[in-house]
């Protein structure tokens, strides 16, 4: 399989284990401008008179049809309240970031435009988001409290900001977790999985859980299974280890921390023992495996629907720990402001009021206030069963650290690092100092 597929699969597998929280679709690298845009000033709040007609702000997303829906209660709740603006959601499923690259090339862009981490900072640093950092300074958190940046998690805001100045406000902050199937469990005499378990206890159990059912001589079940998902890097954090390091000044990826957290993924990808070879997983599907008891356990976002399978007895934990801790990626999402709008001022008003709808219905909402047991279950009912589970794996969510070529560097990291690294093509030790200098040429 090519790099740039895996990079391509990625971001399916993304999709397709954060089916409510409806990840974002498939990212196309772009190069940077060859000469960098003026940067427009940060907006400066005012306030004008109230417009005689009701203004309309445009919201673009990638919501399918079922999300679109759901959604649209979130945003009649609020044209219900207010009297001088109405939003209009405008989905763009298909083709999402291509489209929103062309609205705002050419000045059409909606007014709002919900954003998955990697492309907020690139996106702001090329003037096309509006910098609403004053708006958020001044504004009431007793009248908004979504504008309340003392409630969001650090490491979620960081993605809506670049340079120290707010360009959005984060909508989910989802953590991965570890679901495990029951059955499976009970059939092989492995106990579950506890906050206790370490990576060699999860390795250990993945093997005990991997079995030739029919006696056939070819395993038939699995312990776990990994793709690419769930990340690579998750697993160096865990190590101790940092690809991009938190200053987005080196990509450390040679560091003997970063080293065993890559080694431990490529040990255990693909390899019989503990997961499915590549080919099951193309024929079968990825989280359809563990769906239909095939796998006895899968690392998901927190929102996947995978506890809730009818016929499977599924329990939910936080993922396990490492030699440096248990951190595990967020998939993390915002809504932004085109700097292009004719309505900076209502689009603030907007924005913050619908960030605060969307905390109600995606979980988990990326605020101290809301994450916990009770505002998990409030929001999703069906997540009643896991919702503790879940808010334990909330402390230990971070997400990735983001730079302008994002994307550039993505390309990179996939297709010639972890393509040649699960495909026995090299070890991390061999291969990490050869890509190093290559991500560390896109830093700003």
């Amino acid at each position: 399989m090519k790099g740039r597929v895996w990079f391509f699969l990625l971001g399916v597998l993304v999709i397709a284990s954060m089916l409510l929280a409806a990840c974002g679709p498939q990212v196309t690298p772009t190069a940077p401008p060859t000469t960098p845009p003026e940067k427009p000033p940060a907006a400066t709040p005012t306030t004008p008179p109230k417009p005689a007609q009701k203004v309309t702000i445009r919201l673009t997303t990638w919501a399918g049809v079922q999300e679109s829906a759901e959604l649209q209660q979130v945003i009649d709740k609020i044209n219900a309240q207010v009297t001088h603006f109405q939003i209009v959601h405008e989905p763009a499923p298909d083709e999402y970031y291509t489209k929103v690259q062309t609205t705002l090339a050419g000045g059409t862009a909606a007014d709002l435009i919900w954003l998955s981490q990697e492309w907020i900072a690139g996106l702001a640093s090329q003037g096309a988001l509006l910098d609403i950092t004053d708006y958020l300074k001044k504004d009431d958190p007793k009248v908004h409290p979504a504008a309340d940046l003392n409630d969001y998690f650090p490491d979620i805001i960081k993605t809506a900001m670049y340079q120290g100045r707010y360009y959005g406000l984060p909508w989910i902050a989802q953590p991965v977790v570890l679901y495990y199937n029951k059955d499976l469990f009970d059939k092989a005499g492995v106990p579950y999985p506890t906050l206790d378990w370490t990576w060699e206890d999860f390795q250990e159990a993945a093997a005990a859980l991997t079995k030739d059912l029919d006696g056939d001589g070819k395993n038939d079940q699995w312990g776990f299974t990994m793709t690419g998902w769930p990340p690579p890097q998750m697993f160096v954090w865990q190590a101790g280890g940092e690809v991009i390091a938190p200053d987005l000044k080196s990509c450390p990826i040679d560091t003997p921390e970063a080293i065993k957290g890559f080694d431990f993924y490529a040990n255990m990808i693909y390899n019989d023992i503990h997961t499915p070879p590549e080919a099951v997983i193309q024929e079968q599907g990825f989280a359809e495996m563990f769906k239909a008891g095939k796998v006895a356990m899968f690392m998901g976002g927190a929102a996947d629907d995978l506890d809730r399978v009818p016929g499977l007895n599924v329990g939910v934990v936080a993922v396990p720990k490492g030699p440096a801790g248990r951190p595990t990626f967020a998939w993390t999402a915002s809504t932004v402001i085109a700097a292009q709008t004719k309505y900076p001022d209502i689009a603030y008003e907007a924005l913050v009021m619908l960030t605060e709808g969307i905390h109600h219905w995606k979980i988990v909402a990326p605020r101290k206030s809301l994450a916990t047991p009770q505002g998990i279950t409030e929001a999703e009912p069906r997540k009643a069963a896991s919702a503790e589970a879940i808010a334990q794996a909330v402390p230990y969510m971070r997400a990735f650290n983001i730079i302008p070529r994002h994307q550039e560097w993505d390309t990179i990291f996939w297709g010639d690092f972890m393509d040649p690294l699960f495909h026995k093509k090299g070890t991390a030790a061999e291969l990490a100092p050869q890509i190093r200098p290559r991500l560390e040429a896109l830093l700003p």
